[in-house]
């Protein structure tokens, strides 16, 4: 695997006006115009690409309805579609040097966190996805009446519109359109408008490989048009999204008019419970970090802390320390580990929260700033002594801060309930070396994932997704493939 970047190539791309993706060939915008990337680091243009609307997404769709319709994708053998997609991992993984810059100069994340969200965990995803590719079958269940014979099918849903975060562009874009494919759909993809340098980079791999024009095509443009469009466009027959629980909601409403299926991945609000037995040390810098990792720009964020009283003074502390030591800068510099925040919007809001919890009473441990004036940089931020009935404690901020609580019992019922307060139900963290507690609080905790002494809770082979107003449905696992294919229940009497 090429370990080198080529910044030639990174500007060559950078500097092009790049166009859509429909039907295997990229066009311009149907309007003719474009709009800028911004660098989050210096607030800066660096990139431009089409502004695709309504009149792109229709194309985009037709062109995935004629080769959905054709059979192009599914009428292939099992074995070329699944060699495809593995041609497709070995090229991005080829890419992945490349792919993590544009990705730093696109998101902001550090590159050394890019390596990992652009090469390692997408490419491992196809792979996997892939591999699910004529395995799926259906069953054969007896009927109660005799003389009957009977059985179910799964078959692909048909046309997917995929519209993706810009939390995790390359990442989310992959899982999605894996899937889909795995399952015999064809896709449209509409990535966030603030970052969608690596879907248009993944598009170009796409027609490298050869997928069959129309199998997958990427429409780039703003979500209140292009994205509104492919939510609510006829043809379509399921959206996949991940995003903000507000726009889930208002995709929702959009779905209604074909009653298109629909799978969501939203907010989070994730509780973190550590008790007096657990490894400190180690609950501390898994805490700190997975509020850091992304500038805290990740769905699953372990936000709320609830140390029991006996260790929470050195939680707080460590985690604090922690924080303070963390070198903060633009994505592309070795040593950065925490990057800007996205855009000036999402500065604006993390910053609203910060002094919105210090208003309410919340002592601030650590941060609380802003970094400088060029970029949206933030401080790494610990809030203290914090109560359930605050703003901050209660919504979802999506940056780089920590709601601390002391709990003063082991009561694990009112720890769920408090846990539980909250309308979201994305992810949760356990610290203990009780397993009987650990067991036993999981089973109470209503949160699609479970993380209990720092273990890895995002694996490709988990299902993932959330609870309440964090979501419908899951990814990732079977059942993140399964969520694009419809059942068919065929009944015939002997």
């Amino acid at each position: 695997m090429d370990q080198t970047i080529r910044p030639n190539r990174i500007k060559d791309f950078c500097e092009t006006t790049h166009k859509l993706f429909i039907g295997g060939e990229w066009v311009p915008a149907q309007s003719g115009e474009t709009f800028e990337v911004l660098n989050p680091a210096t607030g800066s243009a660096f990139a431009r690409v089409a502004l695709g609307g309504a009149a792109d997404i229709d194309l985009a769709v037709k062109a995935a309805r004629k080769a959905f319709d054709s059979g192009a994708w599914t009428n292939l053998p099992h074995s070329a579609r699944q060699h495809m997609l593995l041609r497709l991992a070995d090229a991005i993984e080829a890419e992945n040097e490349d792919l993590a810059m544009l990705e730093s100069l696109d998101n902001g994340m550090p590159v050394r966190d890019a390596r990992f969200a652009v090469g390692m965990v997408p490419v491992e995803t196809i792979r996997y996805n892939a591999g699910w590719i004529g395995k799926i079958n259906g069953e054969t269940p007896t009927l109660s009446a005799p003389n009957h014979h009977a059985y179910t099918l799964k078959e692909p849903i048909g046309v997917v519109g995929a519209i993706t975060p810009w939390n995790g562009p390359l990442v989310m874009a992959v899982a999605k359109i894996s899937a889909a494919l795995a399952a015999g759909c064809t896709v449209v993809l509409k990535p966030a408008e603030l970052t969608p340098l690596t879907a248009i980079r993944l598009g170009q791999l796409i027609q490298q490989v050869g997928f069959p024009p129309g199998v997958v095509n990427i429409v780039t443009g703003y979500g209140t048009s292009a994205g509104k469009a492919l939510a609510e466009h006829p043809d379509v027959d399921k959206i996949s999204f991940t995003g903000s629980t507000s726009t889930g909601k208002a995709i929702v409403q959009m779905a209604t008019g074909n009653l298109k299926r629909v799978s969501l991945e939203l907010g989070g609000k994730s509780p973190v419970f550590v008790f007096p037995d657990a490894d400190i040390e180690k609950a501390i810098e898994c805490t700190a970090s997975g509020i850091i990792f992304n500038a805290g720009q990740i769905c699953v964020a372990g936000t709320r802390l609830y140390a029991h009283k006996k260790i929470f003074d050195k939680m707080v502390d460590g985690i604090a320390r922690y924080a303070q030591k963390i070198k903060v800068g633009a994505g592309q510099e070795a040593d950065t580990q925490m990057g800007p925040l996205i855009s000036q919007k999402q500065l604006d809001r993390v910053t609203g929260y910060i002094q919105s919890g210090a208003e309410d009473g919340a002592e601030i441990v650590t941060g609380g700033k802003r970094i400088g004036n060029q970029g949206y940089f933030v401080e790494p931020t610990v809030l203290a002594n914090t109560k359930q009935n605050m703003t901050a404690v209660r919504e979802e901020i999506f940056g780089p801060v920590l709601c601390a609580m002391p709990v003063g019992d082991d009561d694990l019922d009112r720890l769920a309930a408090i846990g539980n307060d909250t309308p979201y139900g994305l992810s949760s963290y356990i610290w203990t070396q009780n397993i009987s507690v650990a067991h036993k609080l999981a089973r109470k905790i209503r949160a699609g994932t479970v993380r209990v002494n720092g273990a890895l809770g995002m694996d490709v082979v988990l299902p993932f997704g959330g609870y309440k107003q964090s979501g419908w449905g899951r990814e990732n696992g079977r059942d993140g493939v399964e969520t694009f294919l419809e059942t068919k229940a065929v009944a015939i009497q002997l």
